[in-house]
């Protein structure tokens, strides 16, 4: 009871007051807010159709985009599995990245953690190269004098 009592916003303090069971307290607490599950499933499940990697400029974006509805899925009783997530993944590439998508499907991952791994390390890759090609551009070394 010291504990919730503690827990609970200051506001929402005095109005359960003079409720002595832990039991009570928690079973208002959880009926006053129970409606926020419909609210919330509605709105991850809206954020989840929408959801695309293509609309991201780096996979950390979209990893932590997707694990934030993903959480507020499982928190309304959705369950989400390993291969939803690859699905999903796959089904937003770009569609210039049609090779890329087929390269990752073909490369079989089981894991979505996995995939994502793949992609940080080519978005990593990728990143080097530019700013390789960036210090040193094509054509401004200059080119070496043969005897």
């Amino acid at each position: 009871l010291i504990f919730l009592r503690y827990h609970i916003d200051d506001d929402l303090k005095y109005k359960y007051l003079i409720i002595k069971n832990p039991l009570e307290l928690w079973q208002n607490q959880n009926d006053s807010f129970e409606h926020l599950k419909a609210v919330v499933l509605s709105k991850a499940l809206n954020d989840w159709s929408q959801l695309r990697f293509q609309d991201f400029k780096t996979v950390s974006e979209y990893n932590s985009t997707l694990f934030k509805i993903v959480s507020q899925l499982k928190m309304c009783g959705e369950v989400i599995i390993e291969d939803i997530l690859l699905k999903k993944t796959y089904r937003t590439f770009h569609a210039s990245n049609v090779l890329l998508q087929q390269q990752y499907r073909l490369h079989g991952f089981k894991k979505y953690n996995e995939l994502i791994g793949s992609l940080f390390i080519t978005e990593q890759n990728n990143e080097l190269l530019l700013q390789n090609h960036d210090n040193c551009p094509t054509g401004s070394a200059p080119i070496l004098e043969v005897n």
